[in-house]
């Protein structure tokens, strides 16, 4: 599965999707909870958590001298892509995830070998506004000399509560019931139900990865 970027400057506010698509029909388990949208497109839900980099945290530039941030002072430009998840919901009790990604690092000096060592943050949210985890690593980019640049793979993981992901048996009654032609709620989508919508979103996850920035670096990436 590939990640997508999610439109968020921080970790505070992102929005998670209530049912996750992009699985076709045929692919649907005994017990899925499965949303015909009506033009022969289907969303099945999953344990598994959505992968994203947040807006603002994929990329990180360093500057030679504190304060000058011009296009003369950069020093290093780096650039997290290529993240792709893979997750194991089938036993246990907790959900397991992994994701992998590339950064993609340029340097303005070639003189000779270098090392440079980026932090990255590996999180968990929760209902879209809840951190359940967060982990910090580093990734380490090397230059050779004269190389301009350079790039090393990274790896990020984590562990979610099965009981967590899982929607209550009132919810998934809700959400799957057959309806008849002429019920009172035959054409009530049941996620425009409050109670609904607040629990599949409490039941929802997603592993975010992205540079640790200080904040000069992330107003750096905002306002570029």
């Amino acid at each position: 599965m590939i990640a997508r970027r999610l439109p968020v400057p921080t970790l505070r506010a992102v929005t998670v999707a209530a049912l996750l698509a992009g699985t076709l029909a045929g692919c649907a388990k005994r017990g899925d909870i499965v949303v015909d949208e009506g033009v022969g497109i289907t969303a099945i839900r999953s344990r598994c958590p959505a992968v994203g980099i947040p807006d603002y945290t994929g990329d990180v530039t360093m500057f030679r001298a504190p304060g000058d941030k011009t296009a003369a002072n950069i020093d290093v430009v780096a650039t997290m892509t290529n993240v792709r998840s893979q997750c194991n919901e089938e036993q246990g009790e907790k959900v397991f995830a992994t994701a992998t990604f590339d950064v993609l690092a340029r340097r303005s000096d070639t003189g000779g070998a270098r090392q440079v060592t980026i932090p990255y943050f590996v999180s968990v949210l929760q209902g879209g506004n809840t951190v359940a985890s967060k982990r910090i690593g580093s990734i380490t980019i090397n230059f050779a000399a004269g190389q301009e640049r350079a790039q090393a793979k990274g790896t990020a993981s984590a562990y979610i509560d099965r009981a967590a992901a899982t929607l209550p048996e009132d919810i998934r009654e809700r959400i799957t019931r057959k309806r008849k032609p002429g019920d009172t709620d035959a054409a009530v989508d049941p996620l425009a139900d409050p109670q609904v919508r607040a629990a599949v979103a409490r039941a929802s996850f997603e592993l975010l990865v992205g540079f640790q920035l200080n904040n000069d670096q992330l107003a750096y990436n905002a306002t570029r």
